[in-house]
């Protein structure tokens, strides 16, 4: 079975980096965009990370610019912007597209483990989140109006399992 854990991302600093490192650790995986009505939500990202970290969380950012053009900015950008204006120290990677022919395998896997409404695979827009279990599951699939804050619950319940 494929899991999140056979797959490989790039960093924001442009390193290779495999997602196995992760194993036995739960994941919130999250495609971001710094000009985007929803952006505030790294706050609760950050929030999150900081509360839960320590118990085994990790959460994954992933910039993407395929909705609205929110994320025109290269990587050095991207994580000055995060840095000063959230205070994000959660893992940050390199911008992906997340919908279409070239969508970074990673996110091919999240989509299909986990289908949106209807069963519709496609991301709808930025800060759409994918929860999944230390075994690298799939869990859940959260909508980007899902505050960050409200997953703690489901977050406490895969750290128990």
């Amino acid at each position: 079975m494929t899991t999140v854990f056979d797959f490989k991302a790039d960093a924001l600093a442009g390193n290779a980096v495999d997602l196995s490192q992760y194993q036995g650790k739960v994941l919130l995986i999250v495609n971001t965009a710094s000009k985007c009505g929803f952006t505030p939500q790294y706050e609760g990202l950050e929030a999150v990370y900081k509360q839960f970290k320590d118990q085994g969380v990790e959460v994954l950012g992933f910039p993407c610019n395929q909705f609205g053009s929110q994320e025109p900015g290269a990587e050095a950008e991207i994580g000055a912007f995060c840095q000063k204006n959230y205070g994000v120290s959660f893992p940050m990677f390199a911008k992906i597209n997340v919908n279409g022919d070239d969508a970074h395998p990673l996110y091919k896997h999240l989509k299909k483990a986990s289908p949106g409404l209807l069963g519709t695979e496609g991301i709808k827009w930025n800060f759409t989140k994918f929860l999944v279990r230390k075994d690298g599951s799939v869990y859940k699939r959260y909508a980007p109006t899902t505050k960050p804050e409200e997953l703690t619950g489901d977050i406490a319940k895969l750290l128990a399992e």
